[in-house]
């Protein structure tokens, strides 16, 4: 298990990796934001321990930044302010617990087991759904749509599209059928909305041999592989 300990005051870093090398974890130290933001990100990391007093860039700055860089790692912050107004921005921004200085490592390592766990467990609960037609993939967790590992950039109502003639594969869905499950509208009123997204599609998940959508001339398409 890997844990990033972001501290500057060496004496509480030293005692922090002391600690949890003795009870079996794998520790790296950073002593600002800066440097986590520099170097660190690519490593998928098991916990992240944060003291809210950093250089420059403060500890709630950086859950902030992590989180909007999609880095999901529980986040353990450190403090020795105790207010509730201070705990209540460090969960805000991006915490999921919080312990106040001087603590003993007891507690420390309970709240580690406990963060750990519950990410155990959320990881368990959401099962891998992954649909795959040749180069094709759609996470139907995450709603990404990839292309040899690269996502592709759908708008909201594109993916919605996709994801109703994938729901249909095989079948030929209608252009009333199709204007009703993605744009709520019930009746024919002569547009041609549904063909261009159509073909906004159709430029954008297929490619040289690959055909994914095909047109049911007088009906309207279908979804399937060959």
């Amino acid at each position: 298990m890997q844990i990033l300990v972001v501290e500057d005051d060496k004496r509480i870093s030293d005692f922090l990796i002391k600690g949890l090398e003795e009870n079996g974890y794998l520790v790296v130290l950073c002593k600002s934001a800066e440097e986590v933001l520099d170097s660190y990100l690519g490593i998928s990391w098991d916990l992240i321990i944060l003291d809210v007093m950093l250089p420059q860039m403060d500890g709630i700055q950086l859950a902030q930044a992590l989180r909007y860089k999609k880095i999901f790692a529980p986040i353990l912050m450190l403090s020795a302010l105790n207010s509730v107004q201070d705990k209540v921005s460090a969960l805000d921004y991006g915490a999921d617990d919080y312990i106040t200085k001087p603590f003993h490592f007891d507690e420390l390592l309970s709240r580690i087991r406990a963060l750990t766990r519950r990410t155990q467990y959320q990881q368990q609960e959401v099962p891998v759904n992954v649909l795959t037609y040749g180069s094709l993939s759609v996470d139907m967790n995450q709603y990404i749509v990839s292309r040899e590992g690269k996502a592709i950039d759908l708008s909201p109502r594109e993916l919605k599209l996709l994801l109703y003639l994938i729901e249909n594969k095989d079948r030929t869905v209608t252009r009333i059928q199709i204007l009703n499950a993605v744009w709520g509208i019930t009746f024919d009123n002569q547009t041609n909305v549904v063909d261009v997204y159509i073909s906004y599609l159709r430029s954008k998940i297929e490619q040289g041999q690959e055909k994914y959508i095909y047109t049911v001339k007088g009906i309207g398409y279908m979804f399937k592989t060959i």
